[in-house]
């Protein structure tokens, strides 16, 4: 039977560091499926077309490498609800820091109790991209610092037109 993994996010922009998270998926489940997650309390700075198309194309490198099945939806309730719809057996969380821990232990037991059937699974955040995060890339991007560090350059790109277009 093959595993299917849920890693849902706001990915606005992707960032290197999901794209690691992503990478080393490929070892644990056969089809990841990406959540956008589009929220009406946030404001994104990318359009979820535009992080949807994004992500499929700087993922493409990693799915023909690994042989990772990996597509690409939004979601606009509860990411455990869209890991159920995309018949997904875990949902792969990645962490940062301990406050990403706190955060998501508390997240992943309030998805056990609503789907138990899912399981959550915390991937470390490698040294490399540990401390990237998309709103401290835009907040750099927006002082108009170099973000080449952080993002693929297609992300790099899209912020930037994004950026400009407000």
């Amino acid at each position: 039977m093959a595993r299917t993994g849920f890693y849902p996010g706001s990915f606005d922009p992707v960032t290197y560091g999901h794209l690691d998270i992503i990478a080393r998926s490929a070892r644990m489940v056969d089809k990841l499926v990406i959540g956008v997650g589009v929220h009406v309390g946030k404001q994104a700075l990318l359009s979820a077309a535009e992080r949807i198309s994004l992500i499929e194309t700087v993922t493409k490198p990693i799915s023909e490498h690994s042989g990772l099945k990996i597509s690409v939806v939004s979601f606009d309730d509860l990411a455990v609800a869209a890991a159920k719809r995309a018949h997904a057996q875990v949902i792969i969380r990645g962490l940062r820091d301990a406050t990403d821990f706190d955060y998501e232990v508390q997240m992943a037991q309030m998805n056990g109790s609503l789907s138990p059937d899912i399981e959550t699974v915390f991937m470390a955040a490698s040294p490399a991209t540990r401390m990237i995060a998309s709103s401290l890339v835009k907040q750099i991007a927006k002082m108009g610092g170099d973000t080449s560090l952080f993002l693929p350059h297609e992300a790099e790109t899209a912020l930037r037109a994004a950026m400009a277009r407000r």
